[in-house]
């Protein structure tokens, strides 16, 4: 029993300097690629656990490479913002000013009553009070009130030089507007660290030699 409580003791101060090592997001909601780690180390730490045969290191160095691989994971969708996309993906819009995007929701396989559930948790009960619903990359609904705000907050139309065509919609705006923004700053997309634009066509944008410079 004593091998057991110190093995447990072991490798919950092991998980706990992982966890550490892949960042604090990965204490809330996760992304697709650190709820497969989360799940593999947990698993991992269990076995070890369980089976005072198996031994430490046999449990420890999977555990270690699975972070490891997920901290490359990382670093690689940090510097390529089409790598991220495809691992990741993109924030949805589901709901437009109270009308629900039928289409989008039988892409991403989420059911009305889902949506009404989600609506009910942040103090939503009627649809049309809706101005925008958007799924976030972790699963998560997020609605923006008509009586939130007299008007539209600003969307994220491109980021990490790459068009936001969620942005765009919610926005107003047309490719041929985004290029026009471009040429005003004498800026090629792929440079635009983030562009951010409102309806009433105030934007700010940001490119990635001032990132730098910050």
């Amino acid at each position: 029993m004593l091998i057991i409580i110190i093995r447990t003791v072991i490798l919950y101060c092991i998980i706990i300097l992982m966890m550490r090592l892949m960042g604090k997001k990965q204490l809330g909601e996760l992304q697709p690629s650190e709820l497969v780690t989360t799940i593999l180390v947990s698993n991992i730490a269990t076995l070890s656990i369980e089976d005072p045969t198996v031994p430490m290191l046999i449990g420890i160095v999977p555990i270690f490479t699975i972070v490891c691989i997920d901290v490359f994971m990382s670093v690689i969708m940090l510097r390529s913002p089409k790598f991220r996309r495809m691992v990741t993906g993109t924030p949805r819009i589901i709901i437009s000013d109270g009308t629900i995007d039928r289409k989008e929701l039988e892409r991403l396989r989420y059911t009305i009553d889902e949506v009404l559930a989600a609506m009910r948790e942040q103090q939503i009960f009627d649809i049309s009070e809706v101005r925008y619903a958007i799924v976030e990359t972790t699963g998560k609904i997020n609605f923006y009130k008509k009586s939130d705000g007299a008007t539209d907050p600003p969307a994220v139309v491109i980021k990490d030089g790459i068009t936001e065509e969620s942005g765009m919609q919610i926005a107003g705006i047309t490719e041929k507007n985004v290029k026009k923004i471009l040429g005003e700053n004498a800026a090629e997309k792929k440079n635009v660290f983030l562009l951010t634009v409102s309806k009433d066509g105030q934007y700010n944008l940001i490119k990635r030699k001032e990132m730098k410079k910050r």
